[in-house]
């Protein structure tokens, strides 16, 4: 399949940036997906389509009915890390790929809820503004296999990362928050900024390089 820049659509941020993606495949890259992009990107008539990022609360949600639409068309597409890991957990039966740990997650039952996946970004630039509950668990459970924390301290930070209303969750205020002494918060923040994991933007590139190998 001999596919171009035209063919492949891709909406991501702030997962990962668009400038960091043009660099593993060349693409038309488009922000964060909502209600009618689907059927918006089909009068250019895409090949694939890449959902990575997509709004969640600001305004409403790609639909199912237009994914459906899109793959009754014969396009291919392809989801992960956030938005795009909700929806192909919902529609892979119907021929929507999902890849990576967040979907698997979704697929599995282990989270549900969009809130799972849910940041605020500033929306000039898509800077992330706060992190997601998923990255925070797949990061505490990393700290906990390696002794970082105990059990205890885990299920302490992580019940206070899923009680924060997701636009205020960052790590700080988890930490703030979780009554964690000041001793293990610094082995904690050592741990993060050595070996922390932001599991949506690993799998956001795994989604790029799994559309990259579909048009060799």
């Amino acid at each position: 399949m001999n596919l171009n820049k035209k063919n492949i659509i891709i909406f991501l941020g702030p997962s990962l940036s668009a400038d960091e993606a043009s660099k593993i495949l060349d693409a038309d890259y488009r922000p964060p997906i909502q209600r009618g992009d689907v059927t918006a990107a089909l009068q250019d008539n895409p090949d694939i389509i890449g959902i990575i990022d997509g709004v969640f609360h600001q305004q409403p949600a790609v639909s199912h009915r237009e994914i459906l639409n899109a793959l009754k068309k014969g396009v291919k597409i392809v989801g992960g890390a956030s938005m795009g890991a909700l929806r192909a957990s919902e529609l892979d039966d119907f021929g929507m790929v999902g890849i990576g740990y967040v979907y698997n997650q979704y697929k599995n039952g282990f989270i549900e809820s969009d809130d799972d996946v849910a940041i605020v970004i500033n929306p000039l630039n898509l800077e992330q503004l706060s992190d997601s509950l998923v990255s925070m668990e797949y990061n505490f459970k990393r700290m906990f296999e390696e002794g970082v924390i105990s059990k205890e301290e885990f299920n302490r930070l992580f019940k206070t990362a899923k009680s924060i209303f997701y636009p205020k969750r960052t790590y700080d205020l988890v930490f703030k928050n979780a009554d964690i002494d000041d001793i293990k918060v610094k082995e904690i923040k050592k741990f993060l900024d050595d070996e922390g994991i932001d599991i949506k933007r690993q799998d956001a590139v795994d989604v790029i390089k799994y559309i990259k190998n579909m048009t060799k």
